[in-house]
């Protein structure tokens, strides 16, 4: 319904701004990504989501059209509300919820405060081919560009296992504990190769 507002910035802060458009002010909340973003000029533009309840109407603000994408996707997966996407969005940027869904990435969704083990398969079943689609990415690999997971797999060719079945099983390891030493991920994949 409300797609855009363009206006004077009256107060901002970490959880919300206000906007002045047309003589009308427009309490806006928003996530630390928009508010790191938005710069500390008078006249902006935000992109919008508006919320209608029963008993509200509740403006959300977004300074890319990516987290605007990334929110709406997610508040169509049961049990995550606004102030969950909100949330999450706060405590990662639209990027790393988009890689974390394509890698099926539970532990980094699962960090976001109040978000279980079974909420965060929920999302990643819910918009991993979402995500691909919209995004047109091949089947993500998870910690791509990962210097520890090269490692590991040059380590476990050397002694002898092909890389296909290697990559795989480091991919598992890496989905468990993405931070794992390149000793950690070599112990953790040789008890499942």
């Amino acid at each position: 319904m409300i797609h855009h507002l363009t206006g004077k910035l009256i107060e901002k802060h970490p959880t919300h701004v206000v906007m002045e458009c047309a003589g009308v002010g427009y309490f806006v909340n928003i996530s630390l990504n928009t508010f790191e973003a938005l710069p500390n000029e008078e006249h902006l533009r935000i992109l919008t989501y508006l919320q209608v309840r029963e008993d509200a109407h509740i403006l959300f603000g977004f300074y890319s059209p990516a987290e605007r994408e990334i929110f709406k996707l997610l508040i169509s997966v049961s049990g995550i509300g606004t102030s969950t996407a909100r949330t999450m969005l706060s405590s990662m940027t639209p990027a790393q919820i988009r890689d974390a869904i394509a890698g099926e990435n539970v532990p980094a969704i699962q960090s976001v405060k109040g978000i279980g083990a079974k909420t965060a398969q929920r999302v990643i079943l819910d918009l991993r081919d979402k995500i691909l689609k919209v995004y047109d990415l091949d089947e993500v690999s998870p910690e791509s560009g990962n210097t520890n997971k090269e490692e590991a797999l040059s380590a476990l060719e050397v002694l002898g296992f092909a890389r296909k079945g290697a990559e795989k099983t480091v991919d598992a390891v890496l989905r468990k504990d993405p931070a794992l030493s390149v000793e950690g991920i070599i112990k953790s994949a040789l008890k499942n190769l």
